[in-house]
């Protein structure tokens, strides 16, 4: 059996009206299936003028506007319905991968147990440390005993990093979790993009620190944490700029936050390449991502990385070498840490340049191709053992 003989139905959350980390490894994902024959349909919900196109076919998925202040741009899928379950069914797939664990995840699971077809899940973020940045803490066990729930009744998981592969499976979420990691654009994210003029532009002279804050502006990302850390750094008379690149929800408030920055907004492509390399240290204080697409990208862009030790940063950079992980709970308290451990890059360029060039060898180890080959090979074990080919693996 090969990937050419499957016909795989995927079901997102977010395929393409909001970009993100996630929708863009699943429509790379798609593409790659597709190239090598596979036949890929693809269920979300949408809107009439998404972020960008999808690539394959994409059926939507009945939703509403998520139901939290601020969030409206997210939807949530309401399930399945009766006009999607007639095309899911002429579709006829081999197997169904589950991106989000929604109200429609739920319901395709529910409709390929009723079949016997596999199911494989991917993880791609820790959707039960969401609620702690909302004044939502106490639904935090709630969270993680429904998810122990939907992942089991997968047949496997697949997940962007060996570390949250290894939080997955202590807090039994599954045992079968294959890795399906993160690939790098290097023709976009390198050093070689750095540009002076770009910087001077910007008001970052030469001889400026820039601290870069790449994503979403939305508060799960840390953003308190990144401008309490920024702010112990001032006080602390470490020179330095913030360079911000992304739009969200949350930017009016991070903009208050950060005296000074330089908000360079939302950019793709070639023109994100240009902002990230013209930095010179990256921060991310996120603890909610599963891989986090957004360091390696700085990575790859030549810049040392100054990282909460969580799940996704934990795998990717190596501490002391390609840049610093901080022991971290993803509250306030953690900006003296961060502090330490931007300081020294920010009064060191040797190191600077040494952590820098570290990360982008570093980088050049994560190619797409491999990666979704990786996710291919479960999909054709899945199915095979399924039909009796190949005896399922011990659990």
């Amino acid at each position: 059996m090969d990937i050419s003989d499957l016909r795989i139905a995927l079901f997102s959350g977010n395929y393409n009206y909001v970009r993100d980390g996630a929708n863009q490894a699943l429509n790379r994902l798609v593409g790659s299936l597709l190239a090598r024959g596979a036949t890929v349909r693809v269920y979300s919900p949408t809107i009439p003028e998404p972020a960008f196109p999808p690539t394959g076919d994409l059926v939507s998925l009945p939703s509403f506007a998520f139901p939290i202040k601020g969030r409206g741009e997210y939807r949530i899928a309401r399930g399945l319905g009766p006009e999607v379950e007639r095309d899911l069914a002429a579709f006829a797939p081999d197997i169904l991968h589950l991106s989000s664990p929604d109200p429609g995840g739920h319901a395709a699971l529910k409709w390929a147990r009723a079949r016997g077809l596999p199911v494989l899940a991917s993880v791609h973020t820790r959707f039960e440390t969401y609620p702690r940045y909302y004044g939502a803490g106490f639904l935090e066990p709630l969270i993680v005993k429904l998810l122990k729930r939907y992942y089991n009744r997968c047949d496997a998981l697949v997940a962007p990093s060996q570390s949250t592969i290894d939080e997955l499976r202590a807090t039994g979420m599954h045992t079968r979790i294959g890795l399906w990691s993160r690939g790098v654009d290097r023709t976009i994210f390198s050093s070689a993009r750095r540009d002076g003029e770009w910087r001077r532009e910007h008001g970052i002279a030469d001889d400026d620190v820039a601290i870069v804050f790449l994503g979403r502006l939305v508060m799960e990302k840390g953003l308190d944490v990144f401008a309490g850390t920024i702010a112990e750094l001032t006080r602390r008379g470490i020179a330095h700029k913030v360079l911000v690149i992304g739009d969200g929800p949350a930017r009016e408030w991070f903009e208050g936050q950060l005296p000074g920055a330089i908000f360079a907004g939302f950019r793709t492509g070639e023109a994100l390449g240009q902002a990230l390399a013209s930095g010179d240290v990256f921060f991310n204080p996120s603890v909610t991502e599963a891989f986090g697409n957004v360091t390696l990208e700085a990575m790859a862009s030549g810049l040392p990385v100054v990282a909460a030790r969580a799940t996704g940063s934990a795998s990717i950079v190596a501490d002391g070498v390609t840049g610093r992980l901080v022991p971290a709970t993803g509250k306030p308290g953690d900006a003296a840490a961060y502090a330490d451990a931007l300081a020294a890059y920010c009064t060191d360029p040797a190191l600077r340049a040494a952590h820098g060039a570290a990360g982008e060898t570093r980088a050049c180890d994560y190619g797409w191709d491999a990666i979704n080959a990786a996710v291919a090979d479960i999909y054709v074990d899945l199915v095979a053992e399924r039909r009796g080919l190949k005896p399922a693996p011990a659990r």
